[in-house]
């Protein structure tokens, strides 16, 4: 067989562990805005003025806001550069192979948006996830240097609200008509079909955050990734992480000190709400916490290499090696737990009780993975997507009888 999928004896742990801990804090920051959407959500955090609710809430600030989204891209642009290399050094690349990958994952996407939850990344990864193929055999000096120049130019606001004008895109329309308490009414007592629409009202409005902030993000991330694994820096991931061990914790320092002023300090002053500093103050932060979200990554490494604690953090695997179907799950659940169709929690829920609630369903996401892999080799989305991908039914059964990856 050509282009076969990674066998799972081959997986590296630590890589899985690393994106079952991404799913986690993706599922703690997308409950909170399930509990309480972007139009409605300034106020209603208000009313929560509780100690452990203001303690609950710097947490979410400190160690969860925009710190998971860089490090799934960055795991996802390093899952792309391990299976094109793959098939480079086998003279079977092929760009046809990766569209047709792309293409089903945005399919996945527009599912996860019509019927689940509108907050989807999984378009966005399929466009760019294109384009970072584009790049395996680009120079991993030029591949670095994008990654540099996406993470850190200044004007995507400016750049994108010029193109929105060209192509007459008014994104600020499709929820121009509706208040904090029409979105209420429909996600707790409208129809299923009712939630469809929103979702894709919601979806529409959101894209200038989509493109102008996320996906800048998520192509730096992915191109990092891309140069890590040319380098196969998963090959030896123990002498990476000691090797940068030093430069990883001065820049998790500063960082830091910046994060807390941001947040505890800078609102005081006035400079801190100007048009000229105020973008400014904002791009350092979403800079440190990036930064944040990568040291995780360091951490958790380290401590897998170093201490005892690799067998607390195993369990993180079974989440990650499913990262697609929990994704998706944890959207379905989200659906169950917030809207009409289920228990119409939609603007009930403390930022205590969302933190809480997200660290449930994750260890319950743990339990059922586990038992899943016990007798299959895929999670079901994943095997869905392999299958559709390799244009072949794929056993999926641990006990079958013939083994694919030995075909």
């Amino acid at each position: 067989m050509n282009k076969q999928p990674t066998k799972p004896k081959k997986r590296i742990d630590l890589l899985d562990v690393f994106r079952g801990f991404a799913i986690l804090g993706i599922f703690v920051v997308n409950s909170v805005i399930m509990n309480a959407t972007f139009l409605n959500q300034d106020e209603f955090a208000k009313q929560w003025t509780s100690n452990i609710d203001q303690v609950s809430t710097k947490i979410l600030q400190l160690f969860f806001y925009t710190k998971f989204f860089p490090i799934f891209s960055l795991l996802f642009g390093l899952g792309i550069s391990m299976q094109a290399l793959k098939m480079l050094d086998q003279n079977k690349l092929s760009f046809s192979f990766f569209a047709r990958r792309m293409s089903i994952l945005f399919l996945f996407g527009v599912f996860h948006i019509l019927f689940l939850w509108s907050g989807d990344v999984l378009n966005l990864y399929a466009l760019l996830g294109l384009f970072t193929t584009l790049m395996i055999k680009k120079s991993n000096k030029t591949i670095l240097i994008l990654s540099i120049i996406f993470l850190f130019f200044p004007f995507y606001d400016q750049l994108f609200g010029y193109l929105f004008n060209i192509i007459s895109f008014k994104p600020e329309i499709y929820l121009s008509n509706h208040t904090g308490e029409m979105v209420n009414q429909i996600i707790k007592e409208g129809s299923y079909f009712a939630g469809m629409k929103l979702r894709l009202l919601e979806y529409l409005s959101n894209i200038p955050m989509l493109f102008g902030f996320l996906a800048p993000v998520a192509i730096s991330m992915f191109l990092l990734g891309l140069y890590l694994g040319k380098n196969k820096i998963y090959n030896t991931l123990d002498l990476f992480i000691e090797n940068i061990k030093k430069p990883v914790l001065i820049i998790t320092i500063a960082t830091n000190i910046y994060r807390v002023l941001f947040i505890f300090v800078l609102p005081s002053y006035s400079i801190y709400s100007t048009e000229t500093f105020r973008p400014i103050f904002i791009k350092l932060m979403v800079l440190s916490d990036i930064a944040m979200g990568l040291f995780y990554l360091w951490g958790i490494g380290w401590l897998w290499y170093n201490t005892k604690l690799k067998t607390i953090l195993s369990p993180l695997k079974y989440v990650g090696r499913m990262a697609l179907t929990n994704y998706l799950m944890q959207s379905f659940i989200g659906l169950i737990l917030f809207s009409s169709i289920g228990f119409k929690l939609y603007e009930t829920l403390s930022p205590s009780e969302t933190l809480l609630l997200a660290v449930i369903v994750f260890i319950f996401q743990i339990i059922i993975s586990k038992i899943w892999l016990n007798y299959y080799r895929f999670g079901p989305l994943e095997w869905i997507w392999r299958c559709l991908t390799y244009k072949e039914l794929i056993p999926i059964k641990k006990n079958a009888s013939t083994d694919i990856a030995n075909s």
